[in-house]
């Protein structure tokens, strides 16, 4: 019973991993779409349904732990983390696509440099993977260091929006596209953090926030 209960464990992590690195492909699109104006909104769109065929199958097989197992202690916190992280998960697929959207109506030339925020959302994204699958504490520490620096990275963008608004109203579409799309990357840098929390719940079985104490 043991046995198959590690190859379930096993599958459940491999299904994860592949889950994490259909996001990072996702931003990756997300953020071409931006820095080259390439029409990527159906191959985002792709990804964007993969990503949710492989949150159902992670739920299926979670459910199959949880009845046929019934896990206990370390086990189960590793199930209901999983759990979680593939909602983050799906949510950071939905805002990408959404960004690709956006990006198609955006005009080849713009006073607006989104390119900080958005590098640093990929960079904050992959290393929430990277703490999962490599269960490392030190890397969930940075990422939750590296969501206040995205914070403040909006916000600094947000103003500077302002701003240009009151200077040229005409553009004034334009610029609340941009804003919507720097509050796009703003929520998946916390649903990487999300993730990062749950893998911190995961190893340690502490609440989350001891991470901020």
């Amino acid at each position: 019973m043991r046995t198959l209960f590690n190859h379930q464990l096993e599958t459940l992590n491999t299904e994860l991993i592949k889950m994490g690195g259909l996001c990072e492909e996702i931003i990756l699109l997300a953020i071409q779409a931006l820095n080259h104006f390439q029409d990527h909104y159906q191959e985002a769109y792709k990804l964007e349904t993969l990503i949710d065929s492989q949150e159902r199958n992670i739920q299926d097989l979670c459910m199959q732990i949880l009845l046929q197992q019934q896990p206990i202690a370390t086990d189960l916190r590793k199930v209901y983390s999983a759990l979680k992280i593939i909602s983050d998960m799906e949510r950071i697929g939905d805002m990408s696509l959404d960004i690709t959207k956006i990006a198609k109506t955006l005009p080849i030339n713009s006073d607006l440099d989104i390119k900080n925020l958005a590098n640093g959302i990929i960079d904050m994204v992959t290393k929430s993977i990277d703490c999962f699958v490599k269960q490392d504490l030190k890397i969930v520490q940075e990422v939750i260091l590296q969501d206040d620096i995205i914070d403040k990275e909006f916000y600094t963008f947000k103003q500077k929006i302002i701003t240009k608004l009151t200077m040229h109203a005409e553009k004034s579409e334009e610029y609340i596209d941009y804003l919507m799309i720097a509050k796009y990357f703003e929520k998946i840098g916390d649903h990487a953090t999300n993730i990062a929390e749950w893998v911190y719940y995961s190893i340690t079985g502490n609440d989350q926030n001891d991470l901020y104490s």
